[in-house]
């Protein structure tokens, strides 16, 4: 099994400033960090996104064998040849006190307009630890998705989601076909394509 040899303690910071503020933050860092072959790094400055941990949710309805994706503005993706909106699950941030179940489930409703019933942990991840600190916690939810989609968000966030139902062989020709690019979401439906039979039983009516 797999055990890093370092730990946060063979990493000295030596300073440490924040250079923006705003909708995001962005730090600064001088350090020095242990070597494999031994002794220490030069001084080293990084910059580092600070983000912290977010929740991903991928609402499936095991019935239909459907999921529910949402369109948005992103503008990281603002130079994308065909246009910011991309096609995601859903995904959000802590309130204060909030767990990741909470977040999960508030986070469907508000994006999808469904009710998370059931919610499997698909695991964690860092969306890009070269540069942002950002952490993703991965979850399925189990709802029963409408007919068609819908226009979502919270206005006084500045949100305009529209959600997609998609049969879930569907979805997964999008990441083939390359218009399912996000990242957490990619590895939330090839999850569910490697564990839909048993994903199916489990959630079956009553289960």
């Amino acid at each position: 099994m797999f055990r890093p040899r370092f730990r946060l303690g063979d990493v000295r910071v030596l300073a440490r400033e924040t250079c923006h503020d705003g909708f995001f933050r962005l730090d600064r860092l001088h350090l020095r960090h242990a070597l494999f072959g031994g002794g220490e790094s030069p001084p080293l400055m990084r910059e580092l996104f600070v983000r912290g941990e977010a929740v991903a949710v991928l609402p499936y309805d095991p019935a239909a064998d459907a999921v529910v994706l949402v369109e948005q503005f992103r503008v990281g993706a603002l130079a994308h040849p065909a246009g910011p909106w991309l096609l995601e699950i859903v995904a959000g941030v802590f309130d204060h006190g909030e767990s990741a179940e909470a977040v999960a489930r508030r986070e469907v409703r508000e994006e999808t307009g469904c009710e998370a019933t059931a919610l499997w942990p698909l695991g964690r991840f860092y969306t890009s630890p070269g540069a942002s600190s950002e952490r993703i916690l991965l979850y399925l939810a189990r709802v029963r998705a409408p007919a068609a989609g819908g226009v979502f968000g919270l206005a006084e966030e500045g949100e305009d989601i529209r959600s997609h139902v998609l049969p879930l062989a569907e979805a997964l020709a999008g990441i083939e076909a390359g218009w399912i690019e996000a990242s957490y979401s990619i590895i939330a439906l090839q999850w569910l394509a490697l564990h839909r039979t048993r994903v199916r039983a489990a959630w079956a009516e009553g289960g």
